[in-house]
């Protein structure tokens, strides 16, 4: 997000108008995006790498914007992993001011406009005011039905399963399950994702070729899409491609028949 005082011209939720019936084509339940290049970004311009951050976060509004006009259900933005610690002190210290300033001011608009939002990961080492701030607007936009917004914030795919694991041997030890009947949906519902769909397609900026520990379980059948673009120079009309790359790909989930989405039904908007 901009500065306070910035004139940089960022697109407003209001301009997400809802596709016509004329566009209908398979759309992606859930999008998940690891944003990649924001420190590239910054040093390729001579600019300190939080200049990159700061950036970044204009183009996570662009692409929730488009997210709404599209009308993709879910989108899940990689926006600080478990090892994102080891980053310089100043760094991280932006970091959490741009979190801060993005909960104070972005997430009221976002819970207006009928976005859900809520943390992936876990808060316990976060600072207590981004903590509180976050609270909040998980509280506020609670029950918003038009796009689930989350923030994989201190999160790490692995460290997802383990504490997922852990809730289900607590219960276990409690006498509360069996462990015979421990399957794919009861660790789903433990996961920091319970009640969302599956991720269908998984986006990454940057060039990078990897995963990094993002929602290991949830991307098992995703389609994976790779792009040079750094993050901050992302825009609305890379998430439409990346739609439209999605909408030509064969989902057969090792099967013969393209079925859409793992429980066989593609939705169309």
């Amino acid at each position: 997000m901009p500065p306070t005082g910035s004139t940089a011209k960022v697109p407003t939720l209001s301009a997400a108008q809802p596709r016509t019936k004329t566009e209908k084509r398979r759309l992606p339940r859930h999008v998940a995006i690891i944003l990649d290049g924001n420190g590239r970004w910054a040093t390729n311009k001579g600019l300190p790498r939080p200049a990159g951050h700061v950036k970044g976060v204009e183009a996570v509004r662009e692409v929730v914007v488009a997210a709404l006009s599209h009308g993709v259900e879910v989108l899940s933005l990689y926006a600080f992993s478990v090892l994102n610690w080891r980053r310089p002190e100043e760094e991280i210290k932006g970091l959490m001011r741009i979190f801060r300033h993005y909960l104070a001011v972005e997430a009221p608009r976002l819970s207006e406009e009928g976005v859900r939002l809520r943390l992936l990961g876990d808060r316990a080492r976060l600072p207590e005011d981004v903590r509180a701030n976050l609270d909040e607007a998980e509280r506020r936009s609670a029950g918003k039905t038009r796009l689930a917004l989350n923030l994989a914030v201190n999160y790490g795919g692995r460290e997802d399963l383990i504490q997922a694991m852990q809730g289900l041997a607590r219960a276990a030890a409690a006498g509360e399950l069996a462990p015979e009947t421990i399957d794919a949906p009861r660790l789903e519902g433990q996961l920091y994702t319970r009640e969302l769909p599956p991720v269908d397609l998984l986006i990454r900026t940057a060039g990078e070729r990897r995963l990094s520990n993002f929602l290991l379980w949830q991307s098992a059948y995703a389609e994976l899409l790779f792009l040079d673009v750094l993050w901050p120079d992302f825009t609305a009309d890379h998430f439409g491609l990346a739609l439209e790359d999605y909408a030509q790909r064969r989902r057969t989930f090792g099967g013969l028949v393209d079925r859409g989405t793992p429980e066989g039904n593609a939705t169309i908007v």
